[in-house]
């Protein structure tokens, strides 16, 4: 993959350089149309989103999406590096959004390249870089949906070593309300609203749900946040708490909420039910190529886009989940041409399982 892996370093090196926050990624946005414009690929631009796609006249080609986000989470204070200016060194660059998910991105960006003028595969190829991944933002990919985009499966690239999540679990977060009734602390009154949510908060902590998914395991709740009382000698009539639902594909998420609201005394209020548990079914031609190719599958219990698309999908890419989000972010030279590779790979294989 050498006659792409210097452009993909040189591009990766131009995405650190510009700051690209989420729902601030306008500049990375023309960045990338640029690039595609040089490389004579007509390009969309839907706000801070990038879309290519392949032309082809033939009817009826199931579409296979390419996608990986464009924007970053803010940098910490642990930074030793200048977050912008990107740095190689070692067989590393370092720079914010190296690892997540600019390596993904490069990668997918080159494999597009190489197939756009291949219009004799039995799948057609669609490119999106998306905005405000990283926020599950309604401008991102939810948006280039919404406005029409169509989409027969999709590969998402995130950082993963090259392993292919196929599966990943959804997200729904809960404020739960108990209320009581206010007192005197000092005397018999009044009823706690502390005392009746801790057993609702020692359900969540203990339930198991029936059903486990073969990939990504039980569903999982946390209780991470708790708000009550306003002074020491007044008994509390209300306690409001935060649970984190970790949602798999064994239940949707309107099942979910049903299970909970019969079995605790407690108003249950989703933020959103949006970011749904996602991927593939061993059937699938995406999986049967993985399984043919030896790739690696898992069930990620993190989110990404991959919750917003909606037809099958899993994600896959070069550099490693742990390092997303650290200081001194940092993603292997080589780790990038086995993404390239890894990529070209892949699609070639899917082209052949979908023409047999």
């Amino acid at each position: 993959m050498t006659d792409y892996l210097q452009p993909a370093v040189e591009l990766l090196k131009n995405l650190i350089s510009t700051p690209s926050f989420s729902r601030e990624e306008d500049k990375t946005a023309l960045l990338l149309q640029h690039f595609f414009e040089h490389h004579k690929i007509p390009v969309q631009r839907l706000g801070n989103n990038i879309i290519a796609q392949q032309v082809d006249s033939s009817p009826g080609k199931p579409i296979l999406l390419l996608n990986s986000h464009h924007d970053t989470v803010k940098s910490n204070a642990d930074w030793n590096l200048d977050p912008f200016t990107p740095l190689q060194k070692s067989g590393k660059i370092y720079g914010l959004g190296s690892n997540d998910a600019g390596a993904s991105l490069v990668s997918l960006i080159m494999a597009f390249l190489h197939f756009y003028d291949k219009k004799e595969m039995p799948v057609k190829l669609a490119l999106v870089a998306s905005a405000e991944e990283e926020i599950s933002g309604k401008n991102g990919i939810e948006k280039v949906f919404a406005d029409g985009f169509q989409a027969s499966m999709a590969l998402v690239g995130e950082p993963t070593r090259m392993k292919a999540a196929v599966a990943e679990k959804g997200l729904m977060v809960l404020d739960c309300t108990v209320r009581g009734k206010s007192g005197h602390a000092a005397r018999e009154e009044g009823e706690n609203a502390i005392y009746k949510a801790l057993e609702s908060i020692d359900w969540f902590r203990n339930h198991q749900f029936e059903k486990v998914s073969e990939t990504l395991g039980p569903v999982k709740m946390t209780v991470t946040v708790i708000q009550s009382g306003s002074q020491h000698n007044v008994v509390p009539d209300e306690c409001q708490f935060t649970v984190d639902l970790r949602s798999t594909d064994a239940y949707t998420h309107e099942e979910l909420l049903e299970i909970i609201e019969k079995s605790c005394n407690t108003a249950v209020k989703p933020r959103s039910i949006r970011l749904r548990a996602s991927g593939l079914t061993k059937d699938h031609p995406m999986y049967q190529t993985l399984i043919k190719i030896n790739t690696e599958v898992f069930g990620s219990p993190t989110l990404s886009d991959q919750a917003l698309i909606p037809c099958p999908s899993f994600k896959m890419g070069p550099g490693d989940s742990a390092r997303s989000h650290t200081a001194d972010e940092f993603v292997y030279v080589d780790e990038i041409a086995q993404g390239i590779q890894g990529y070209i790979h892949y699609i070639e294989q899917l082209a052949l399982h979908l023409k047999n």
